[in-house]
């Protein structure tokens, strides 16, 4: 036979898994200083300057 499940205790670990899933990725997102959100607009500014000056035709 197999294990007995309770289906609320399961809905309620899921609900609490995708929960923490979610938390993590606004930590990552979210939870940035100052200095590091301006050092990656830095980048991405860098970057979309590089690629625009490489572009062949105005298109």
């Amino acid at each position: 036979m197999g294990e007995i499940v309770s289906f609320k205790q399961a809905r309620k670990a899921k609900a609490r898994a995708a929960k923490e899933t979610q938390a993590a990725a606004n930590r990552a997102a979210f939870g940035r200083t100052k200095a590091q959100k301006a050092a990656d607009a830095a980048e991405q500014a860098r970057s979309d300057a590089l690629l625009d000056g490489a572009k062949l035709t105005d298109s």
